[in-house]
């Protein structure tokens, strides 16, 4: 059997279940190339079939039945691939007819597009009679890896899911170089005022040898030596306290700082990102990184990293005097430290992938609340109650799952490194004891010697602790970081072109776009003259909203180009095309705070007379006025409050205030009653004068004003025209039009709406 290299790609293997029965078809010398697994038939039920490519033919296996059919290649064949709203076809064609059509759910999407390119290689290597040339393999855009069968990076896939590293810390260096002075400062004043808490053990020394025991010896006290002694003791004591409180307090506030500028270097790096990031995240997690993250890692820097600095120097500190003092008896001290090493080794990791678990826990518990305090009133309205309660208590449940197999280790940890510095205080009583029966030390040392060890385990004991703030610490700035690291899909030109005035050209040149797998955008080519109103209609999912993104620039296109006044949007800083830009939308979106702010949102110093104007022009100022306060009333989260009519009206406002050259409406009147709409559509005749406007709407009715009507179909332009030009075509337009007008009639006259029936299992 021939060699060929398209036999490799891993979509043969989903052929498995079929390989020997396909094997068995093969004439001498031919060769398996790609396999696809068909999971939907015509009628877009679920059913099992098979199609494959040969290095000589197309081979098919139907999904009800159980016959082979083939295709011989020949110059006139051809194999289209397109996908639409979840479902993929291939359809092979001659110059006749179609002679075969295939679907399949877009989980396939990718094993479809590689038997369409090896069918296309085959094709092409039958007729020349040179062996194909073999596919190109996709790299990951990041790290160039090859991709797997989903077209996933493995090797990004184990970055993103790595347990977080302590060295992640690190990485918030460059949040504290500004502050390196009062750092360094706050380093002087800890190390002074650890100096300063060392001094008092060391003055018991001669307060038990020259003053308490030789008094039990029968000898007076002097006075004036206790006197000295106990101020030394009080000033010691003053001086550590006032070196704390300023070390503390500098530390503290640089801590804070440090805190407050993560946080809105990752706001800021957020509203940075494109659409297309915040399409995969819940709001609710976003919410749990900048606000609790950031919280905790400002607590780490303010009071733990204070806390383990202090210990490191203590201990050192405390470490040198007792090894001038007595080298002996200082290593017996020194004793549990190699056990109390291994024990923080031990646990480190542990800790740190169960505080990683828990914080996407209570990210979950974030995203519960996040979804339900907001959707309060479709929860009331279907009663629904229970069921979030239930979502709460289970999400609760995991989150204390996790944290107890997190204690389970740390409440055998901590207690452990206490019972070993508690055996290392009796080593050193022991030891010293007999040190004091062989007169090789004085009561004195060893009192002196046992105030200081007391402390170095405490203080050792207090560093062990810190190991689980640290990994809490880590977890929480891997989660940040990975808002930072991520790059924005539509990013800021290097150099960006100046924008003039703008006149509102725009054009749209070979345009497509991919959405992952999907292909939603083909071939868009159209071009809106300055001042012009279009009107995009189509069926759900045919690409309006996609196109209408991609003009605003929310996303990037895949292929081609859209320019606006002759230049790429691609070449002009965002901020200032996107001023030029008025968009209102189906579902309009109010921030809580007056009316006044939400109208004059897209242009904040502007004057109440210009607010006033432009809700005016929008038919909202008699409404306003017979609000509480007017244009202070505050308007609730999300427009609570208001009607529909109202918040769309007050939107209107808010994109006539910014005077924009091109106007983008989308389903602006769609979720309103008929008198509503009328008022509405008063305020958009306001609005479109003298605008290029794009328009979407599935209410033809509302378009009558449009210069031209652009109908799309599976994510391509089909018909261009006015609406009698359209109407007189036949074609899609009419054919929309005259379903719609059928669906109005029916409505008119009371028809019975059509009962929904209950999908049976394994049907789509």
């Amino acid at each position: 059997m021939e060699s060929n290299r398209y036999a490799e790609k891993p979509d043969t293997a989903q052929a498995e279940p079929w390989r020997r029965e396909a094997e068995s078809l093969l004439a001498p010398g031919e060769s398996l190339s790609a396999g696809l697994r068909l999971d939907l038939d015509a009628e877009l039920h679920y059913a099992e079939g098979l199609l494959l490519v040969t290095s000589r033919r197309l081979l098919a296996r139907a999904t009800h039945g159980t016959g082979w059919q083939e295709w011989t290649f020949r110059p006139d064949l051809r194999l289209s691939h397109r996908d639409h709203a979840g479902v993929g076809s291939l359809e092979l064609f001659d110059r006749a007819a179609r002679l075969g059509s295939w679907r399949f759910t877009i989980g396939q999407n990718p094993a479809a597009l590689r038997l369409a390119d090896a069918f296309e290689a085959q094709l092409q290597s039958h007729l020349s009679g040179r062996p194909p040339e073999p596919p190109e393999e996709e790299g990951c855009p990041k790290c160039g890896a090859p991709l797997d069968a989903e077209g996933e990076c493995p090797a990004c896939a184990r970055q993103i899911h790595a347990p977080p590293s302590t060295r992640t810390l690190l990485r918030l260096g460059r949040f504290a170089r500004p502050y390196r002075w009062p750092l360094f400062w706050g380093f002087i004043l800890t190390l002074a005022s650890t100096a300063a808490a060392m001094v008092p053990p060391y003055l018991t020394m001669p307060l038990m040898d020259d003053v308490l025991i030789p008094y039990q010896n029968g000898q007076p006290i002097d006075v004036s030596l206790v006197t000295l002694l106990l101020g030394g003791l009080l000033a010691a004591a003053l001086l550590a306290w006032g070196l704390s409180w300023a070390k503390t307090y500098i530390l503290s506030l640089v801590a804070e700082h440090i805190g407050s500028d993560l946080r809105t270097v990752t706001f800021e790096h957020l509203m940075g990102l494109s659409l297309e990031y915040f399409g995969g995240k819940r709001t609710g997690d976003l919410m749990a990184r900048i606000g609790s993250e950031s919280d905790r890692i400002c607590q780490f820097l303010s009071i733990h990293v204070l806390d383990f600095i202090t210990d490191v120097l203590m201990i050192a500190m405390t470490a040198a005097i007792l090894f001038s003092i007595n080298p002996w008896l200082a290593l017996a001290t020194l004793l549990p430290l190699p056990f109390i090493a291994w024990l923080i080794q031990l646990v480190r990791d542990r800790l740190r992938t169960g505080f990683e678990k828990a914080d996407r826990i209570w990210s979950e518990i974030s995203n519960v609340l996040a979804d339900t305090i907001p959707g309060i009133r479709v929860v009331k309205a279907f009663a629904q109650e229970a069921r979030e309660t239930r979502r709460f208590r289970a999400a609760n449940a995991v989150n204390l799952a996790v944290n107890d197999r997190v204690n389970r280790v740390w409440s055998l940890f901590s207690p452990t490194i206490t019972l070993l510095t508690a055996i290392g205080l009796l080593v050193v009583w022991a030891f010293g004891i007999w040190l004091v029966s062989r007169d090789r030390i004085t009561v004195g040392v060893l009192t002196a010697f046992l105030a200081y060890i007391s402390r170095f385990y405490t203080r050792l004991d207090s560093m062990s602790r810190i190991v689980s703030t640290t990994q809490r610490a880590a977890a929480g700035a891997k989660r940040l970081f990975d808002i930072l690291d991520h790059v924005a899909s539509v990013p800021e030109p290097a150099r960006p072109l100046r924008l003039g005035e703008v006149s509102g050209r725009i054009e749209l040149r070979e345009v497509a776009f991919r959405y992952g797998n999907r292909s939603v955008l083909r071939g868009v080519d159209l071009a809106i003259a300055p001042g012009e109103m279009i009107g995009l209609v189509g069926h759900s999912g045919s690409g309006k909203t996609t196109l209408v993104n991609l003009i605003c620039r929310f996303y990037d296109v895949t292929e081609g180009a859209i320019r606006l006044d002759g230049a790429d949007i691609r070449s002009l800083a965002l901020a200032d095309y996107r001023r030029n830009i008025g968009l209102v939308l189906q579902e309009p979106f109010l921030f809580f705070g007056s009316v006044a702010d939400n109208i004059a949102y897209g242009k904040p110093d502007a004057t109440r007379e210009e607010i006033v104007a432009a809700a005016r022009a929008a038919h909202a100022h008699d409404f306003i006025l017979r609000l509480p306060q007017g244009y202070d009333s505050l308007v609730g989260e999300r427009g609570q409050g208001l009607s529909g009519g109202e918040r769309q009206r007050i939107s209107i406002a808010r994109a006539l205030l910014i005077d924009p050259r091109i106007l983008i409406l989308d389903e602006a009147t769609s979720s309103v009653d008929t008198e509503t709409e009328r008022e509405i559509q008063k305020a958009l005749d306001n609005l479109v004068r003298g605008r290029t406007t794009i328009a979407i709407a599935h209410r033809l009715s509302t378009l009558r004003k449009a210069d031209r009507l652009v109908v799309m179909e599976r994510g391509r332009i089909v018909e261009v025209g006015s609406h009698d030009a359209l109407m007189a075509r036949e074609g899609a337009y009419f054919r929309l039009y005259q379903a719609q007008a059928r669906n109005v009639d029916a409505d008119a006259a009371g028809a019975e709406p059509p009962r929904i029936e209950h999908v049976k299992r394994g049907q789509s």
